[in-house]
């Protein structure tokens, strides 16, 4: 069962050996984490799999979700400033 981290839900995936080093290979000649390599394609079978309004709907409340991240942690500096 997926956890919370933050504003991301968190997965626990265990690949057998022999894939998992040809991801990590693939992730090294591409010069990205692994881990980024495999959320990519994960995010890319969902733009495959699922209609193109429901993604992009998906896609905009998720940037909406990281600017108020941000600008959450920005006000939090400023306030921690004033004090």
């Amino acid at each position: 069962m997926a956890s919370k981290h933050g504003n991301k839900v968190y997965f626990q995936l265990l690949l057998d050996p022999a894939r998992a080093l040809l991801l990590e290979q693939q992730a090294q000649d591409k010069g990205v984490k692994a881990t980024a390599l495999a959320r990519e394609a994960i995010y890319e079978w969902l733009a495959s799999t699922t209609d193109s309004s429901v993604m992009q709907a998906a896609e905009a409340m998720d940037k909406a979700r990281w600017k108020q991240s941000v600008q959450n942690r920005v006000a939090g500096r400023q306030r921690k400033a004033e004090k």
